[in-house]
């Protein structure tokens, strides 16, 4: 039986899984990993922060739904 889960071993093994996700596109298909940065440091300033501010709601909106 194990004991209660420790806040930190959560928030590194959230780390953890979050840099294989990030690693997957450029692993598997470089070009295309290429491609997207390419276009991204083409977005202004407000596009980027809309893409960062949607994607900290959805975080937070599975944490929500999932979080027992």
């Amino acid at each position: 039986m194990s004991g209660p889960i420790d806040l930190w071993d959560l928030l590194l093994g959230a780390l953890a899984l979050m840099l294989v996700v990030e690693g997957l596109l450029p692993f598997f298909s470089p070009s295309t990993w290429r491609s997207v940065f390419e276009r991204a440091t083409r977005m202004s300033d407000g596009q980027i922060r809309f893409i960062g501010l949607s994607s900290m709601l959805a975080g937070l909106v599975t944490l929500v739904l999932f979080w027992h």
